[in-house]
Formats: C-alpha cells, sequence, structure tokens
C-alpha cells in the first residue's frame, strides 16, 4: 500500500512538472532598446520599459543594451544603429518587425504590441 502511494504521488508529482513547463510560453516579442545611460531620451525610456514589461508580462521580453560600453557595443552594430535610443521589435522567430529611433512612448508601445496579437495583462 505505502509503495503504491509513493508512485501515485510520484506521479502527481512528476505530472505538475510536465503541465507546468508546458505552460511556460516563450515571449512572442522581444523589446530591444539600444541605448546609454548617459543619454537623456535614453534615461527617459527607462520607466518605459518597465511599464511596457509589465503590461505584457511574458508575452514580451525586454532588453536594455548600453551601447555606449565596450560589453555591448557590438549590439549597435549588429543592429545598425544610427542614432540612440532605437527600439527594435522581434517576433517570436528573431525577425524584426518593427524599429523606431528616438523616445517612443509607453501608449505607441502598447499599440504596437497589441496590433502584433500581444494581450494587456491584468487591469492594465
Amino acid at each position: 500500500m505505502k509503495t503504491i502511494r509513493v508512485l501515485f504521488l510520484m506521479t502527481a508529482v512528476w505530472m505538475l512538472m510536465f503541465f507546468t513547463s508546458a505552460l511556460a510560453q516563450e515571449p512572442q516579442a522581444t523589446f530591444v532598446e539600444l541605448g546609454s545611460k548617459s543619454c537623456t531620451p535614453c534615461r527617459l525610456m527607462q520607466p518605459v520599459m518597465r511599464a511596457v514589461e509589465s503590461k505584457f508580462g511574458t508575452q514580451l521580453k525586454v532588453v536594455f543594451y548600453d551601447v555606449s560600453t565596450t560589453e555591448h557595443r557590438r549590439y549597435a552594430d549588429l543592429y545598425s544603429i544610427r542614432i540612440i535610443p532605437t527600439q527594435v521589435f522581434l517576433n517570436s522567430a528573431g525577425k524584426e518587425f518593427f524599429r523606431h529611433e528616438g523616445f517612443f512612448s509607453e501608449e505607441e508601445i502598447t499599440r504596437l504590441l497589441k496590433s502584433q496579437g500581444l494581450k494587456l495583462m491584468g487591469k492594465n
């Protein structure tokens, strides 16, 4: 009887792990912000990035590269940016679907992402 309970418990744990990982979704889009911590418009984008990330949850991956640093300078070349800040939006396959240069408002980004099928989380 004890063996049956242990097997049942192990099966239940395995099923929980399986379904939890199956429900964990890959982001539908990635928002890449290329800027610098010393640039005023770039600093103004920081709260926008946090707000958008909060609005869309796991549907959206938000990445910031400070291209003024040696560590991230290569991303300026990789994304062929001309000015900072530049926002690059990638689909789930990593293909660019939109690009913007300069400050980009939370409202405009929200509209863009909703047009790509992303849904607002909660009450946002």
